[in-house]
């Protein structure tokens, strides 16, 4: 096997394995392991979509860190890291505003859900 079809085969697999890690439902930590930090002095609400009018499904304790599998647009809400539309998903049908979590920059850090 060439050069060329040895990184193509490892690009066509690592393109896999990217769409896989970005969809949601992955337990565990991000693909690249970074947790990110909920604001200090925040417990922040779960929720089961992109919004404050979707159920809660638990709420995260202080200092808590999570990681963010892809991101998605929804309800704006207005936090400690400021007003953001975007929401992490963070496990299978979870969701938190990013207003509450420190990513280090504004806008997507992450792929976009499905």
């Amino acid at each position: 096997m060439g050069v060329e079809e040895h990184t193509q085969e490892r690009s066509a697999a690592e393109a896999v394995a990217t769409a896989e890690r970005a969809a949601a439902g992955k337990a565990g930590t991000a693909s690249t392991g970074t947790r990110y930090p909920i604001a200090p002095g925040y417990r922040v609400n779960v929720r089961s979509g992109p919004g404050t009018a979707y159920r809660i499904v638990r709420t995260l304790p202080y200092g808590q860190k999570v990681p963010v599998y892809c991101q998605k647009p929804g309800e704006w809400v207005t936090g400690p890291y400021g007003t953001s539309n975007i929401w992490d998903n963070i496990a299978n049908g979870e969701f938190v505003s990013d207003a509450y979590v420190y990513t280090g920059r504004d806008g997507y850090i992450a792929p976009r859900c499905d």
